[in-house]
């Protein structure tokens, strides 16, 4: 298919005039058929198809595959950058690719550490049609460094107390899952009084005396390294009332006198968050975790609202007893204040979290691959959303647009790049960059210009059958550059088809509506462009449709008797037919009394089980019709067989005791057809007002041929009865006679009465009218009554026809009234109706907020004050306040840009709000409107103010070149957003061995107006670690790192010798290997032999008691070590007394984090659980230093 380019329309300037004029004149782009056979010829610039994460954690003991794949004709290379430059992987014995791949590997397991290989990695895939870019990807390996070593005092706390007891976890990379334990490896019972903060933490809102205990242990789990960590246990001493006045009696004299004062209650006081207000920051799509946890006596309940708004249905859940609140896939919409009061008997307390959603990068509409003919036009758009808005960059086959190389055909138009008159050589694939403060988007889209000749893809002499009277659609599918024309002709010369009965697709489809028998023959598909001309013909058959000309027919057959149903057929001679017997839908029964003919089905022996429906199916290849009948089986009696069938109607219907409310209505029931009634049922007409409408009036059992109605006023009755049994319902009766009621007052009043002014001057009166038979009486009409409230004012009134509006004009605007609507009819009132409350029109405000003030906060947020405007002066329901504010210029660059005003509503009477978001040292302007149900009010005059200097973002970019033997060069660009003056660079370097340990850091202040740098002095062959970053008169802004070598000293390296190629040294080795294979083959004959190893025999002899082999059978701990200051398990406290664990004891234990499998304790205190099934492939490597700087962060911004 051909799909077009559809243009949108706008609103553009004169100056604009001649780039409408171009896109409106941009052709349709080919759309590539997915033939798989056409797509192996066609030339194509690569496409990535596979790659990895951007932010890709790694398992620092097994090898780093990172995934590159890409597609394209001819197949395209691979090449990676690391940090920004290129990354030869030839050079490094550790890393290799994959055959026809770009996907790195790794091979840590030989040897490689996962830490030298940090960084940002990306892969370009290229052809002679262009190159296409993956993402960045920041290779990161996991980490789960040992707990600080700490000396931990016992918590001696009185009861009714609050306590919480600090975890503080090991920073691990990712971070650690935190759990509670006691010293037999079960999880410790939580509540709404005690539970685990989302920081980790303890919490308990009051201590009881059962809380004392001295294990309480907290448990970091790091899944990447599959470990898990402890920190020491804490023990609780709780201090009852009781006992410590027990205590302090027995130390004092008969002369002393003490009064200790019993667990007095007291009101919720907040252990998290403190404080009366905070601030939340969390991304669109993200999940919000909102926590509150109290202390107080009783324990206090939490609640959850948001102020202004209600919490997201079915996005709100509550989670640790209701203290978290957690809502899923937030937005910008979910911004605002949260509230969590915590309540007891005695009090409250709350706390506001003020939330604010912003947004990483979105796709509004990503880049499409374009396949273009010579000289034809299109156009690339990258469009996206954020909060704050993204920035749009594009390049060219991997390069900024900017400095790639010149194509006349290619004009960039912001998120827009046309293009005009392209040629083959413009083909080329582009990457689009929408990136902001909180991530970015990248994708690739080729532009491939082709110049091909028709090619048509529909099978030659391919048979198409049809059933007549049905559509008959015909391919040709087809696939040229530039794009074909496409004629349909019949017959060998046959002229071209044009007219209503043919539909010509744009794929190059033939449709025939309504294909008749004179349709059949061959048809020519011919599709030509400039570069040739080729034809492709089908065939067309329309066949006579399929019909049952003798269908199966109702059958009443007594039981054991004998039916059969009748299918009898007429196809088209060509076509072959198959019956299928269908029973209630479903497959015939697997029983030798069904009988299946040519075109019958007989039914032997018949039984109760057989009542059901029959289908008869027929199908062909190309049609399929289908009959069904119903088999009904009876009893066989004694006498002809019984026929059941639907009640006579009743008849003879009589109306007695006619009084003004009621009535009784009889009649006698006609004939039952074999099946008792079971009820009758009542309806009754109003010739009146609905005539030949029937309504329900009521039911009553099929005993009884009598009943009393109750009845309205002025509705003229007519009564009829049907019966019910339980084959179906008769025929209604023939109407009774007709009963006109007598009139009498309307029992009741409109429903739904408001008043809502629709102009500044009126007052709309609305209601639901009574129903026709709801009137009681002719002459139905309505008493409109209002007043201004809370003015001494008489009743205005006026009656209406029978309408549901009256406009009240000449009202004051926006002022409340009382209103009532009464129901009346020729013979009076009805009951005096309850008044509602109602307001006239809304207009504009009068006035602007005065006093407005503003207070900066810091560089990005300020705070804005104004007087609320006197409620007369809003003359409408008061909604709110809104406050423009937009960016003046920059202080820094003294430039002006296109203004884009921002605008935030204040609900309700609010007098001050936050403006989030601004640029640092910007000069803004801004104005406060109030707002109605009308409309907004005049602006406050623009008051003008300046966010002061914040800190610089990190350079644009760093370099090192030219290295030598003692000396390196350092270029690098000023930071993209200064935010300020900046004042000087800041540069550290610090040498890395070959251990990868860090040396003593040099810290260089640079003048702000130099670029780049010679450091001199330096060590050769040296690897060195670069820290840059700006400085503005505030601080410093965020760094950017670099590492670089000095070169080696040539003398030096001729004396190195490969060790491996000496001929000393293989000996030594084949001696080793031999050795090895020896004691194997000696191991394997004793063990063979029965026998038990030394070790072994020793081991058995003299059973450490406190070390235990683990259970495979019921998952207990087994070997540990228990050695210095990082004992897990200290003896006589940590296990019972037949000193193993079992996990039956609980289903709750730890062996259950450890996935069930064998683990044991390192000696540093770390629970090393073999995950999956795995097993460790390296011990650890003790207390490494978890402060390792970090790769360059490409994971908010793209380079």
């Amino acid at each position: 298919m051909q799909p077009k380019v559809m243009m949108k329309k706008k609103n553009i300037s004169a100056s604009k005039a001649s780039l409408i004029l171009f896109l409106c004149q941009i052709v349709s782009a080919l759309d590539v058929p997915l033939d798989s056979k056409l797509l192996e010829e066609l030339l194509q610039p690569p496409t990535i198809t596979q790659q990895s994460p951007k932010d890709y954690i790694v398992d620092p003991r097994e090898n780093i595959v990172i995934q590159c794949e890409a597609k394209g004709k001819p197949p395209p290379s691979f090449s990676w950058t690391r940090n920004g430059t290129h990354f030869d992987i030839d050079k490094d014995a550790l890393v290799t690719m994959k055959p026809n791949s770009g996907t790195l590997v790794i091979n840590i397991m030989n040897g490689g550490k996962a830490e030298a290989y940090e960084g940002v990695y990306q892969c370009t895939a290229r052809n002679e049609r262009g190159a296409a870019i993956s993402n960045n990807i920041v290779i990161r390996p996991s980490r789960s460094p040992l707990w600080t070593k700490e000396k931990l005092e016992p918590n001696q706390v009185r009861e009714g107390d609050s306590l919480v007891l600090h975890c503080r976890p090991p920073v691990g990379l990712p971070p650690p899952i935190i759990f509670w334990m006691d010293n037999a490896f079960q999880r410790l019972p939580q509540s709404e009084r005690v539970s685990q903060g989302l920081n980790g933490d303890l919490y308990f809102s009051n201590v009881q005396p059962e809380d004392t205990r001295e294990d309480y242990i907290c448990y970091a789990r790091f899944n990447h390294t599959q470990t898990i960590q402890q920190k020491q246990p804490i023990s609780v001493k709780v201090f009852s009332m009781d006992s410590l006045n027990d205590t302090i009696a027995a130390n004092l004299s008969d002369t002393d006198i003490y009064g200790a004062k019993p667990v007095t209650e007291r009101q919720p006081v907040l252990l998290t968050p403190t404080g009366s207000t905070s601030t939340k920051v969390e991304l669109r799509g993200n999940v919000l975790l909102l926590e509150c946890i109290a202390a107080g006596l009783p324990t206090p309940v939490i609640r959850w609202i948001k102020e202004g708004g209600e919490l997201p249905a079915n996005r709100t859940f509550f989670e640790n007893f209701k203290k978290t609140l957690k809502i899923i896939d937030v937005s910008e919409a979910d911004s605002g204040n949260y509230k969590c009061i915590a309540r007891n008997t005695l009090g409250s307390a709350h706390h506001v979290i003020s939330v604010t959603v912003k947004a990483a990068p979105y796709w509004i509409t990503a880049p499409r691959n374009l396949v273009l003919s010579p000289g034809e036009d299109g156009m690339l758009i990258c469009r996206a959303n954020g909060n704050p808005k993204p920035d749009i960059s594009w390049l060219a086959n991997g390069v900024p647009i900017a400095i790639a190389p010149e194509d006349p055909s290619r004009k960039v138009d912001g998120d827009t790049i046309i293009f005009s008159h392209v040629q083959e050589r413009s083909s080329a694939v582009y990457q689009c960059n929408a990136s902001n403060e909180y991530g970015y988007l990248l994708a690739n889209a080729f532009v491939n210009v082709l110049a091909e000749p028709p090619r048509i893809l529909t099978p030659a002499n391919k048979l198409y059958q049809v059933i007549a009277d049905s559509p008959a659609l015909l391919d040709c599918a087809y696939f040229g550059s530039p794009k074909p024309e496409i004629e349909w002709f019949k017959g060998v010369k046959g002229s071209i088809l044009r007219g209503n009965e043919y539909v010509f697709h744009d794929n190059g489809t033939l449709e025939i509506p309504v294909a008749q028998k004179d349709s059949t023959g061959t048809y020519t598909c011919v599709a030509r462009n400039e570069l040739g001309k080729i034809q492709n013909e089908v065939q067309l058959e329309v066949k006579d449709p399929t019909m049952i000309i003798k269908q199966p027919e109702y059958k009443v057959i007594q039981r054991y008797g004998q039916v059969s149903f009748e299918c009898i057929i007429k196809h088209d001679s060509t076509l072959l037919p198959t019956v299928i017997w269908l029973k209630d839908n479903d497959e015939l029964p697997d029983d030798e009394r069904f009988l299946v003919g040519k075109d019958n089905l007989t039914i032997m022996n018949v039984t109760d089980k057989d009542d059901g429906t029959y289908t008869c199916i027929v199908n062909t290849t190309l049609d399929s019709v289908s009959a069904s009948a119903v088999l009904t089986v009876v009893a066989a009696p004694p006498t002809p067989a019984i026929i059941y069938a639907r009640p006579n109607p009743p008849f003879d219907l009589e109306l007695t005791g006619q009084l003004e409310r009621s009535v009784e209505l009889s009649w006698v029931p006609g004939d039952e057809n074999n099946s008792p009634i079971t009820n009758f049922v009542i309806e009754f007409e109003d010739g009146l007002h609905e005539p030949g409408v029937w309504h329900y009036q009521t039911e009553v059992p099929g005993t009884q041929t009598t009943v009393q109605l109750k009845l309205s006023p002025y509705v003229s009755y007519s009564f009829r009865v049907i019966a019910v049994n339980e084959i179906g319902r008769s025929q209604p009766s023939e109407p009774s006679e007709q009963y006109l009621t007598k009139s009498a007052n309307p029992d009741e009043n409109p429903s739904n009465v408001q008043g809502i002014g629709s102009e500044p001057d009126n007052l709309v009166i609305t209601w639901e009218s009574l129903r026709g038979f709801q009137s009681n009486g002719p002459g139905l009409q309505y008493k409109v009554s209002w007043r201004q409230k809370d003015v001494d004012d008489e009743w205005t009134s006026v009656i209406v026809a029978n309408v549901s509006k009256y406009i009240v004009s000449g009202t004051p605007t926006f002022v409340p009234y009382e209103i009532k609507v009464q129901a009346l009819n020729d013979l009076g009132y009805a009951p005096e109706p309850l008044e509602v409350i109602g307001h006239s029109g809304e207009d504009l405000p009068m006035v602007a907020p005065g006093n407005v003030q503003v207070h900066v906060i810091n560089s990005t947020l300020a705070k804005v004050h104004w007087d609320p405007v006197p409620l007369k002066t809003v003359r409408g329901h008061l909604q709110g306040y809104k406050v423009y504010y937009w960016k003046v210029q920059s202080l820094s660059r003294r430039s002006r840009r296109h203004v884009e005003k921002k605008i935030l509503t204040f609900r309700g009477n609010k007098t001050f709000g936050m403006l989030p978001g601004l640029e640092p040292y910007s000069s803004y302007k801004l104005n406060v409107r109030v707002v109605n149900g009308k409309g907004e009010g005049p602006a406050s005059p623009d008051k003008v103010f300046k966010t002061p200097e914040g800190v610089p973002s990190s350079p644009s970019f760093l370099k090192i070149t030219n290295p030598t033997l003692d000396s390196l060069t350092l270029e690098w660009g000023s930071p993209t957003h200064p935010n300020g003056v900046l004042t000087s660079y800041i540069l550290k370097f610090q040498p890395i061995n070959n251990t990868h340990e860090l040396g003593p850091l040099v810290e260089i202040r640079i003048p702000a107006n130099e670029s780049s740098l010679i450091l001199k002095n330096l060590n050769y062959s040296t690897r060195y670690k670069f820290y840059f970053n700006a400085q503005t008169s505030v601080g410093s802004g965020s760094q950017i790192t670099e590492e670089a070598v000095t070169i080696m000293d040539e003398a030096m390296a001729s004396r190195q010798v490969d060790i491996a190629t000496q001929g000393w040294f293989i000996g030594l080795m084949c001696a080793v290997a031999l050795l090895i294979l020896i004691l194997l083959i000696v191991c394997f004959i004793r063990r063979n032999k029965g026998g038990k190893y030394p070790v072994k025999e020793k081991e058995d002899a003299h059973a450490d008691p406190e070390i235990q082999p683990m259970k495979e059978d019921d998952g207990t701990f087994g070997e540990y070590s228990d050695a210095e200051d990082h004992k897990p398990l200290k003896k006589g406290s940590r296990t019972p007394s037949d000193r193993t664990v079992k996990k039956e004891d609980s289903d709750d234990s730890l062996v259950d984090y450890g996935e069930g499998v064998n683990g044991q304790f390192n000696e540093d205190g770390s629970f090393i659980g073999q995950y999956s099934g795995k097993k460790e492939k390296e011990p650890a490597e003790g207390n490494e230093s978890s402060e390792a700087p970090s790769p360059v962060n490409a994971m908010n911004s793209f380079v």
